[in-house]
Order: C-alpha cells, then sequence, then structure tokens
C-alpha cells in the first residue's frame, strides 16, 4: 500500500562509518593525538633537563683545572660533572659561612660590593631576591588570590607578596592597609604585572603557587578541581560585595538638612 510503501522510504540505514566506528583516518588522528599527549611532555622535560644541565657544565667547567676533569681522561665529556661541582660548592660555601670565618668573609665581600655606586644597587636587590624566594621563612609569593583586573566583574590570579614599606605605605591613598601583588601574564608566568592594592580588595584562595602556575600556563585548561572553582565563584561573589560597599563608603555623603529656629 502507498502508506506501507512511504513508511518504508522514512526509515533510513544508518552510515557506514557510524556503525563500523571511526573511520581509518579518524583513528590514526586519534592515535597520534594519545602519542603527543604522552610524549610530549616527557620530551619537552628532558630537553629542558638537558639544557639546563649544559649550561651548568658550560659556566663550571672553565673553572675545574683541566687535570681535574674527567674528560681529560675519557674520550668523551660526562654530561651533568659540572653540575655535580656546582653543588659540591655551593654546599661547602654555606658550610663554611655558617660558622665565624665564613661570615666573616662573606661580610668583608658585602662591604666591597657596597663601595661601588652601581654594583651596590644591583647586589642588594638580588640579595633580597634570593632571600625571599630561596629562605624557606617567608611566605613572598607562595600565598594565590584574586584581584578584580583588568575591569570590573573580570577576576585574574595573582601571586601575595609582602606589604610596602613605610614610605611607600604612607604616599598611597587612604588609611587602609595594602599589600603587594604579583599578576602573571599566560602563558608565559615569568612576566606581568606588579602593583599595591587595599587588603580588602584581594580575596585570598586554597591554592597554592605551583597550581596557579599550572593554570596560568595552560590558560584555564588544566582547572585544579571542580571544589577549588566552587570556591572562586563564591569568593568572587563576596569581592564583588567588599567592592560595591567600598564604593558605598567613598561615596560623597548629602549635606544633613539644619532647622532654623
Amino acid at each position: 500500500m502507498a502508506g506501507d510503501d512511504n513508511s518504508a522510504t522514512d526509515v533510513t540505514a544508518p552510515p557506514l562509518d557510524s556503525a563500523a566506528g571511526p573511520s581509518f583516518v579518524g583513528r590514526l588522528r586519534n592515535y597520534f593525538l594519545t602519542g603527543l599527549i604522552v610524549a610530549g611532555p616527557v620530551l619537552i622535560t628532558m630537553y629542558l633537563t638537558w639544557s639546563f644541565i649544559n649550561w651548568v657544565d658550560d659556566l663550571v667547567r672553565p673553572l675545574v683545572p683541566v687535570a681535574y676533569r674527567p674528560e681529560t681522561y675519557l674520550p668523551f665529556k660526562i654530561p651533568g660533572s659540572g653540575l655535580v661541582v656546582a653543588v659540591f660548592a655551593l654546599t661547602l660555601l654555606g658550610f663554611l659561612t655558617a660558622n665565624l670565618i665564613g661570615r666573616t668573609l662573606v661580610d668583608l665581600g658585602e662591604m666591597v660590593l657596597g663601595r661601588m655606586p652601581i654594583v651596590r644597587a644591583i647586589y642588594r636587590s638580588l640579595k633580597q631576591v634570593f632571600e625571599a624566594l630561596f629562605s624557606g621563612t617567608g611566605s613572598s609569593l607562595r600565598r594565590v588570590g584574586l584581584v578584580e583586573f583588568p575591569a570590573p566583574g573580570m577576576w585574574s590570579i595573582v601571586l601575595l607578596s609582602q606589604s610596602p614599606s613605610e614610605n611607600i605605605a604612607e604616599s598611597l591613598p587612604g588609611n587602609e592597609e595594602h599589600i603587594s601583588v604579583f599578576l602573571p601574564c599566560a602563558p608565559n608566568p615569568t612576566t606581568g604585572f606588579f602593583f599595591y592594592l587595599p587588603k580588602s580588595q584581594v580575596i585570598e584562595i586554597d591554592m597554592n603557587a605551583e597550581q596557579a602556575a599550572t593554570l596560568i600556563m595552560s590558560a584555564g585548561v588544566v582547572q585544579p578541581g571542580r571544589n577549588d572553582k566552587r570556591n572562586v565563584v563564591a569568593l568572587s561573589e563576596m569581592a564583588a560585595a567588599a567592592r560595591m560597599a567600598q564604593l558605598a563608603k567613598e561615596a560623597p555623603k548629602a549635606p544633613t538638612k539644619v532647622d532654623l529656629p
């Protein structure tokens, strides 16, 4: 019948590719991407590690006498020999600095560098940076927060540093305490913006610096976790409420009406 013919024509068989699964080219693409995901991080890590080892070897090798170099007695170079020498030398330097004689020599060297006009500023700045990063006692750039940047309603990940010095704090407007923040740029977190913000405009979140760096370098592709995401949203709402309260506080008050006798 006609009705049966129409109903029969409405039934179409599934495509051959969908019934048989992905095509041959699609399977090859999936295999390639899987291999890239597995080998990419390993190869890049090995390349960066190898480059760092060779860089240290090239720096240390000229300082080692020829008689003490392994390649003097072997027909090939031993990668990492300079790195071993550098680690041993730094450890020995730290051991000598811990006693009175080493401390005296370090103070003498710092006094000599402190008398050089240009070198003095560079040395003091680098020393403060290294002490803050590697002392293990400070909290600089180890805490993570959220700030409303670059526009209202847009939130960025920042690394929290120390409070500004007294002369800078006195020059900042308002009576509220400020904090130093560093805003890394994606995908290269070694560059960014440094600025001071009132503490009420900075929301500290439960995230370490390594997770923040991964989040920034992946441009948000790798998230620390679903629970952390919900916390970030809740903290963002709190920050928005705090901003509205701050704007309301700074708004000029209307003059009060005075009743004349």
